[in-house]
């Protein structure tokens, strides 16, 4: 039976789940510049949400259980995720990684055999995410949101188009990481004890990855090709545009040499992902890096990766103690039931923490562990919650839409179809072929 604390940690989970939801109320309230207009405004940031609740929790068990369990608990807590997303965040988004990954994309779409602002998009929502099995997840949706933002969003009035290429984004980041095995973090968390490299994860879930991120993205492109070549969603504005939008003469492109650099930083970030002493002191080396070269520059996205490093730190918090109900409804599922019920759980819950709390039932068998996986990555893109790398995404989009703020409820309409395109590829070849292999 659960104790208090757990039951108290669950009924804050569901108050912030529901705050989540609740973000764009907050920020209305916020634009009216009343007497509280300062609290509207921090309750409308959803990448604060779970922190501030899972302080409330840990203030709770402070004042009933005493302060040292509070801390014990708090030290047993493992944030190298976090920690992770808000380093490769502060990287992936500096001026001169974002010029290579921006200028390679550029090159593909102008040998694509159409038009070269709607290979650019077809390319930003399939190839950068299908690049986070490299790059991790939390690098490739902060490049491809940062593309987004730049090339599409930034000058665009059309909120339909800018919720359809989210929802796919966000899928596609979560499907895209899983052809190896240490990207996407709900693989990550359960590949050594199931066994599985990154030859198994390319084999039996990569191609179907592969096959719905490029369907997803021939989809919504084909959708909104003529808004695109007729630029009514384009801005025309590139890594290089004056940082004034009335300014005329353009910046001049970054050298070489500290793209490498900057490269060499973020490879380094990702070999040492799991360590968190060297990962932010390479962190903290760069920051040094950019100061002395800050003429190549732009502002670090510092703020906002510490914001989304608070969500992630505030999911951990709260979703440590939900364990008591979430394991037993796992360990109850068939393989099948378990899919949908993976999917669903997702959007609930961070997919990382769902497929680490399956890896707890013992017993289980090679297919029930593969639709454990497939479900939390195909739900990856139905909240901002269900993975890792959406918070950031978040953080760097949300100033595209009404009020600051993207509506919980039409990311998760627009995230639908992507989704049922994930699950068509992860479960008809188990069905065809009764097997998770090829």
């Amino acid at each position: 039976m659960p104790g208090y604390i757990e039951i108290l940690a669950t009924v804050l989970f569901a108050i912030a789940i529901i705050h989540t939801f609740s973000v764009s109320y907050f920020a209305k309230l916020a634009h009216r510049n009343g007497p509280h207009a300062g609290m509207w405004h921090l309750l409308s940031e959803v990448e604060g949400v779970f922190g501030v609740w899972a302080a409330v929790l840990i203030v709770v068990m402070a004042l009933a259980a005493g302060l040292d369990p509070a801390v014990d608990y708090m030290e047993t807590r493992n944030f190298t995720e976090p920690l992770f997303v808000f380093a490769i965040m502060v990287v992936a988004a500096s001026r001169p990684i974002l010029q290579l990954v921006s200028d390679t994309v550029r090159f593909i779409a102008r040998v694509a055999p159409v038009q070269t602002e709607v290979a650019t998009f077809f390319i930003t929502l399939s190839l950068v995410p299908l690049a986070g099995s490299f790059i991790t997840e939390p690098a490739a949706m902060t490049l491809a949101a940062l593309m987004l933002k730049e090339g599409f969003f930034t000058r665009s009035g059309n909120v339909r188009f800018k919720y359809l290429a989210l929802g796919v984004l966000f899928v596609n980041v979560s499907i895209g990481g899983v052809l190896t095995a240490y990207a996407a973090p709900p693989v990550l968390m359960v590949a050594q004890t199931f066994g599985w490299d990154s030859l198994y994860m390319a084999t039996h879930f990569g191609w179907k990855a592969v096959v719905a991120v490029i369907a997803n993205a021939v989809i919504i492109t084909m959708i909104c090709r003529k808004d695109i070549k007729s630029r009514a969603v384009g801005t025309g504005r590139g890594i290089n545009a004056p940082k004034e939008p009335g300014a005329e003469i353009a910046r001049p492109p970054v050298p070489f040499g500290v793209i490498l650099v900057h490269l060499l930083f973020l490879v380094g970030i990702v070999l040492f992902a799991h360590h968190v002493a060297i990962f932010l002191g390479l962190l903290m080396l760069f920051i040094g890096y950019c100061e002395a070269y800050k003429h190549h520059q732009d502002r670090l996205m510092i703020r906002e990766g510490l914001m989304v490093g608070f969500f992630l730190a505030g999911l951990v918090i709260l979703g440590g103690l939900q364990q008591w109900w979430l394991q037993d409804l796992l360990g109850g599922m068939s393989p099948t039931v378990l899919y949908w019920g993976a999917t669903a759980l997702t959007a609930i819950t961070d997919n990382a923490a769902l497929t680490y709390l399956g890896s707890l039932v013992e017993g289980t068998s090679e297919i029930w562990r593969y639709m454990l996986v497939a479900g939390a990555v195909t739900g990856g893109g139905l909240t901002v919650i269900a993975n890792a790398p959406n918070p950031a995404g978040f953080s760097i989009l949300r100033g595209c839409f009404p009020h600051g703020a993207i509506s919980p409820k039409w990311l998760l309409v627009s995230a639908l179809l992507p989704t049922l395109m994930a699950a068509i590829m992860f479960l008809l070849p188990v069905q065809i072929l009764g097997s998770t292999g090829l």
